[in-house]
């Protein structure tokens, strides 16, 4: 008897192989598939801005990368005792004004270069509830603590900002193939019925670009969490965020749809090589451990020298 039901999943092209460039952009959850990609010595680049959870904060950030845009001190507020900026994520945060505006700087170059030469890019949205600033009249990425009252919420129209996104990767890069997905984190603080309101949302907008633009694609990780995963053993202790065994799952679904089947050797002797790297021995000058360890740089060596990218 069958005591779940699956989501099925169908394989996709072109697959991602380690000759391949992924960006990954959007709420936390693409973290999770983006340090899959990084702990298998995938070449990626993962959320430039940080953690960036709506449709316009995504849009805003490759509309930066399209016009090259610099950022100056017009584009970065001073609270308490740090510098921040609302189209990024508190991860970018500094004391000193110049660190922030190299580091905002550095990401919109970065992402311009990968950009045009990436094969796949991935887009995760995960709410389509956002925060205007009253005083701009922007949409921000990140509240950055600042008082509420600064701030109007709304529910936004997320395929507009999905839509000129994936324009904007075209524009670009016309080969990068997009992959969407939307977050299976929810979003309780907005509400229960707002939350599924909110998901409800991204899903249409995202099916309806999917069935208009050839290069997007729709992998479900959401309804694998929502129908396959339905358990609270699945769940963080926030009861919120997919656990460890939830986002192995989910990333064991993405590699049948995505990850090449030529991948899957060099992917087993990077977690060889990983889980070398890990382990702690009780005797660091043991004969035991010195064949271990140059019996692993025979590894890495041999393994760099096929696939000159990957580096540990």
């Amino acid at each position: 008897m069958e005591f779940r039901t699956p989501v099925p999943i169908q394989p996709q092209e072109p697959k991602i192989a380690h000759s391949s460039k992924v960006l990954l952009i959007g709420s936390c959850f693409v973290e999770n598939i983006g340090k899959k990609l990084e702990y298998f010595k995938f070449p990626n680049l993962l959320n430039p801005f940080g953690i960036l959870f709506h449709p316009e904060a995504i849009l805003n950030l490759l509309k930066r990368v399209k016009s090259n845009h610099v950022f100056t001190e017009a584009d970065i507020f001073y609270h308490n005792e740090a510098w921040h900026s609302y189209e990024a994520h508190s991860d970018l945060n500094s004391v000193e004004k110049e660190v922030i505006l190299e580091q905002l700087n550095a990401a919109v170059q970065e992402t311009s270069q990968f950009l045009r030469s990436a094969t796949h890019v991935i887009i995760t949205p995960g709410t389509a509830w956002g925060y205007r600033l009253k005083e701009s009249g922007e949409m921000v990425a990140n509240c950055h603590k600042i008082p509420q009252q600064n701030f109007s919420k709304e529910l936004t129209n997320a395929q507009n900002a999905l839509i000129e996104a994936a324009t904007i990767v075209n524009e670009l890069n016309p080969e990068a193939q997009i992959i969407f997905t939307v977050s299976p984190v929810r979003h309780l603080k907005d509400g229960f019925m707002e939350n599924q309101l909110s998901k409800a949302k991204l899903i249409t907008a995202v099916q309806e670009i999917v069935a208009i633009k050839a290069n997007c694609t729709y992998f479900p990780a959401y309804e694998i969490m929502m129908d396959e995963l339905r358990d609270y053993r699945f769940y963080a202790e926030d009861m919120v965020h997919p656990n460890l065994t939830a986002v192995n799952y989910i990333w064991q679904k993405f590699q049948e749809a995505w990850i090449a089947s030529e991948a899957s050797a060099v992917m087993k002797e990077v977690d060889t090589i990983q889980k070398g790297l890990l382990h702690r021995p009780f005797n660091e000058a043991s004969e035991a451990h010195q064949n271990f360890r140059r019996d692993l740089q025979q590894k890495i060596e041999k393994l760099e020298e096929k696939l000159p990218h990957i580096r540990f």
